[in-house]
């Protein structure tokens, strides 16, 4: 059977389809919106997802720096609910950014218990989302439910670009061999452009730092001993022209840490290391 290697691991196609008929049912964020059909030759949720949502004066946090107030984030909750179901649509080829093409989208891994890496990551954004909003910070989401398709790789890449995001921060889970743990964050490389030369390597540096800080481990099983990783084909990465990294939690096969990805304490201290190390780059 053919596989598909994605940021949350390798996932069986066949698999895949064979599940298709029943991801209806699958496990969705309670409170989501169905999303509305993608247009011709788009894959994604409601336009409104990818415009700036102004943090609530009332919402602030008096005790933060003003400058960080100024910041535009785009968070990117990787994968979507409804995937699995329309695998025609999110295999079609996009531009990956280095002159050749790969899969629009994929439907992510899930943990043994079969708690889906779409709603982990989408979870784990809002969290984020509301988070930042504390601290004055403008977020943009790349998908406004979990109950969508898509939006392909190069429209997330696209929507961070647009909004001229001081930073995009793509949210996943791992889905390897039980023993492996950890969390690792991606940048582009070799770099394309000015922001993937210095910004976006420094935004890595921080989010490893600002994890650390919050008390989780770097992975044991991938990417330096700093918990970071320069990879070269990762489309959303590479079509960035601003700051962009893309953060993998953990591992969803452990059993350590699916158990805590699957509780809502777990899934707000993952919130909580990402804000962390968001606000030590913003904070510059």
């Amino acid at each position: 059977m053919d596989t598909v290697r994605s940021s949350g691991g390798t996932f069986t196609t066949a698999l895949a389809r064979g599940i298709a008929v029943t991801a209806g049912l699958g496990m969705l964020l309670a409170g989501c919106s169905p999303a509305e059909p993608a247009a011709d030759g788009e894959v994604g949720d409601e336009r409104a997802a990818t415009q700036r949502s102004a943090s609530a004066g009332s919402e602030r946090d008096s005790s933060t720096d003003a400058g960080v107030g100024d910041s535009v984030v785009v968070l990117d909750p990787g994968h979507n609910g409804r995937n699995a179901a329309n695998l025609d649509r999110i295999e079609r080829p996009v531009p990956n950014g280095r002159g050749d093409r790969k899969q629009c989208n994929s439907t992510g891994t899930s943990t043994d218990e079969g708690y889906g890496e779409h709603a982990f990551n989408f979870a784990v954004a809002r969290h984020v989302q509301r988070m930042l909003a504390g601290h004055g910070v403008d977020v943009v989401l790349t998908r406004s439910n979990d109950n969508g398709v898509g939006p392909c790789v190069d429209e997330r890449a696209a929507i961070g670009n647009r909004n001229d995001a001081d930073a995009v921060v793509s949210i996943h889970a791992d889905g390897t061999s039980a023993e492996a743990s950890g969390f690792h964050v991606i940048y582009s490389a070799p770099p394309l452009n000015d922001a993937q030369r210095t910004a976006a390597p420094r935004l890595a540096r921080d989010m490893v730092a600002g994890m650390s800080a919050a008390g989780l481990p770097t992975s044991d099983y991938i990417a330096s001993q700093e918990g970071l990783d320069a990879r070269d084909d990762l489309a959303g990465l590479n079509l960035s022209t601003v700051p962009a990294v893309l953060v993998e939690c953990g591992n969803m096969r452990n059993p350590e840490e699916a158990e805590a990805m699957s509780t809502s304490e777990g899934r707000r201290r993952y919130a909580d290391a990402i804000t962390r190390g968001l606000l030590r780059y913003l904070d510059r």
